[in-house]
């Protein structure tokens, strides 16, 4: 077993026992569960709204390769510049390269889980570059130097008192410090860092093929100043974010904003083609375009579906398995049911394939997934590859085979009693 497995389980099990814990994520999820109910009344029929976003999707990533040449050559037309990074150390080294070449000693980052795929602060701070996040919830985590918690929600984890009381040793603010007063402190903080940083770095919700530009939503507006204040805009985005026409943006922002926070739309969100700027500017906007082991997954006729995801965490907030281990337990970028299908096939099969295991296979993930992802099926297909890659221990395969034996038995069934049975599905 190797130790990826044994840590999951260990925190699995502290982490299902903490009443605490469990009592902060099921009151934070079950606010998110009331605003999802409202958002979606917005529809008239969101079984076709979600089917034609997946048909969309679906096309995007048939013709994944004509996609990105077009958006390449539009976004370049346009007075971009696009690098490709075939994996998260060459997507860190050409950012970091980026940097160097302009002199920059800090940047403003928001909200981007692709930064966090390639430990893009770890590189920056190994460079002595200073790295910021102005995403408040992503703000609270860097300070408590964690990693984000929830794909959508980075402090989830964190009740009210407890970010009173990590301002309070960060900035002797009051412990008794209200989420708006902490909000507006945060606010006044980093509007000076806007100024002074020498690039800001943000991921793309969407790649847009036809205009060759990127859409970012967010609802704080520390996207749009990491955009507009510094000389350098940076763009880290996956292949698979690529959506055809900027028309698909009436579809896919709703869809996002309903299934990722409740709301009808989120505050701001923003379209930027990096358009030509005049001789003497000295502004650029530079897209990395990540591969990162998605081509592998892309290959797969039928788990290339995953690719599809719009990054919503819905199927995080319905997953018993996650709302009782938490996001720390799975000890990846990407967490939850979309986590588990994903990290094996992007990262390794062998040392991930426990993820797949630790879901109910109860099927909300798919219910509620905005791109009609078959999340429950994905992960037996990840399972059953798993077996046929060999890579389940011997007493693993000695139990399923006897356990399938017995349990097609009727007479074998009662034979061993409710006792033995328990005992022999603990392992």
């Amino acid at each position: 077993m190797n130790e990826k497995v044994i840590n999951f389980n260990k925190n699995a099990e502290k982490v299902a026992f903490d009443k605490e814990h469990r009592q902060k994520i099921n009151f934070n999820i079950s606010q998110y569960d009331k605003a999802v109910e409202k958002g979606k009344q917005q529809y008239d029929h969101l079984e076709i709204a979600k089917q034609r976003a997946a048909n969309i999707k679906h096309k995007s990533l048939a013709q994944l390769d004509k996609y990105l040449v077009e958006f390449e050559t539009n976004f370049t037309r346009n007075g971009g510049k696009v690098l490709w990074a075939r994996h998260a150390e060459e997507a860190a080294t050409l950012i970091i390269k980026l940097l160097k070449d302009e002199q920059v000693k800090k940047v403003v980052k928001s909200k981007s889980m692709t930064t966090e795929e390639i430990k893009l602060n770890e590189h920056l701070e190994k460079n002595g570059i200073q790295s910021l996040e102005t995403d408040l919830g992503e703000f609270i985590v860097q300070l408590a130097g964690e990693k984000p918690y929830h794909i959508v929600t980075p402090a989830m984890h964190k009740s009210k008192e407890e970010v009173a009381n990590l301002f309070h040793q960060k900035f002797q603010t009051d412990t008794e410090s209200t989420p708006e007063q902490i909000t507006a402190y945060t606010r006044a903080l980093l509007r000076e860092e806007f100024q002074q940083a020498g690039a800001g770095i943000t991921g793309a919700n969407f790649l847009l093929a036809d205009i060759g530009g990127i859409a970012l939503t967010e609802n704080e507006g520390n996207g749009l100043m990491s955009m507009a204040f510094p000389k350098l805009h940076i763009v880290i985005a996956g292949i698979e974010k690529m959506l055809p026409s900027v028309d698909d943006l009436d579809l896919f922002w709703p869809l996002l904003a309903t299934h990722g926070t409740g709301q009808v739309m989120t505050a701001y969100n923003s379209i930027v083609t990096a358009a030509r700027q005049q001789a003497d500017s000295s502004t650029q906007m530079v897209v990395v375009l990540l591969d990162n082991g998605r081509s592998r997954l892309l290959e797969k006729s039928r788990q290339r579906s995953a690719l599809s995801c719009i990054r919503c965490g819905a199927c995080l907030n319905v997953c018993p398995v996650y709302k009782n281990i938490g996001g720390y337990t799975y000890d990846t970028t990407y967490t939850g049911p979309i986590g588990s299908v994903i990290t094996p096939h992007m990262q390794d099969m062998k040392e991930n394939k426990h993820l797949s295991f630790a879901s109910s296979l109860c099927g909300a993930c798919t219910e509620v997934c905005p791109v009609k992802i078959p999340l429950h099926e994905l992960l037996l297909l990840n399972r059953a590859q798993a077996v046929s890659e060999g890579w389940t221990l011997p007493k693993e395969r000695f139990v399923m085979k006897n356990s399938t034996r017995i349990l097609n038995n009727r007479k074998l069934v009662d034979f061993a009693g409710a006792g033995t049975k328990n005992l022999v599905l603990k392992y």
